[in-house]
C-alpha cells in the first residue's frame, strides 16, 4: 500500500492517496477495502479510465464525487462527509490526483464527525501541497456552513 502515491493511512477504516495505478487497485482489494471514493475529475493527472469498472470488477464499490480542483465548493465537502459516515464500517480508500482533494476533506473529518484533536491529525500534505484562499476556506470552514450548502 506504500507504494500508492502519498498514501496515509488514518486509522483501520479509513485510507487516502493520490491517483493508484491499475495494478494498484488489485493491491487495495487484496487489503481488504471494500469501498474506493474518488474525489478526482475524470481528466485529473493521471485519471484512469474506466475506473469505476476497474474497481467493480474486482468486488469494490466505487463512489466518484468530482471536485474541481480549481472550484471546490461546500456541497461537494457536505456529500463527502454524509457518503463516509453512511460507510459506517467499511473499509474505505479515499483518492484523487495527488491527496491534495482529499487532505482538505478529510481534515474537515477529522475535525467535526471524529472530533480527533489537531495535533493528531496528519498536516503532512498540506506541507507538500500548500491549499491557496479557495482551499483555506474549505478547510476552515463551520459545520454549520457545511450543513447548509
Amino acid at each position: 500500500m506504500e507504494n500508492i502515491l502519498n498514501y496515509i493511512k488514518i486509522n483501520e477504516l479509513i485510507s487516502t492517496a493520490g491517483q493508484p495505478t491499475i495494478e494498484q487497485f488489485k493491491t487495495i482489494q487484496e487489503n481488504d477495502f471494500e469501498v474506493v471514493i474518488n474525489l478526482a475529475l475524470c481528466n485529473s493527472t493521471n485519471a484512469i479510465e474506466n475506473e469505476d469498472k476497474i474497481v467493480s470488477e474486482l468486488g469494490m464499490t466505487y463512489i466518484h464525487i468530482p471536485v474541481d480542483f480549481e472550484n471546490p465548493n461546500l456541497s461537494d465537502v457536505k456529500q463527502f462527509l454524509n457518503i463516509l459516515q453512511a460507510l459506517g464500517s467499511n473499509k474505505v480508500l479515499v483518492h484523487c490526483a495527488m491527496n491534495y482533494r482529499v487532505t482538505a476533506f478529510m481534515y474537515v473529518y477529522h475535525k467535526y464527525i471524529l472530533k480527533t484533536p489537531f495535533d493528531n491529525i496528519d498536516l503532512s500534505m498540506f506541507e507538500q501541497w500548500g491549499p491557496d484562499e479557495i482551499w483555506q476556506s474549505i478547510i476552515k470552514a463551520d459545520i454549520k456552513e457545511i450543513k447548509e450548502a
